[in-house]
């Protein structure tokens, strides 16, 4: 990949330069990480960065299985309308 291929994002204060073809895509997802480490940091105000990092993680992934979940849901249900 090239340069223009490079987006800087800023993530609970630090810049991390990214490799990927949607630059707007990047700072969107950049921007949502932010958002939630900075969440976490509130809460608890006096955690290394690390486990910052790690309880956003872990907030993301609960999020990303309940829309899995949801989605397989869905599915199965218009799969069910398909049949009947």
């Amino acid at each position: 990949m090239n340069d223009a291929n490079r987006t800087t994002v800023n993530i609970n204060g630090m810049e991390y330069v990214v490799k990927g073809e949607e630059p707007e895509y990047i700072q969107k997802l950049a921007s949502y990480v932010d958002k939630k480490m900075r969440q976490v940091n509130q809460k608890f105000p006096h955690y290394p960065p690390v486990k910052v990092a790690v309880l956003a993680a872990l907030n993301i992934a609960d999020e990303l299985y309940k829309v899995q979940q949801d989605y397989e849901t869905l599915v199965k249900l218009i799969q069910e309308e398909k049949r009947g």
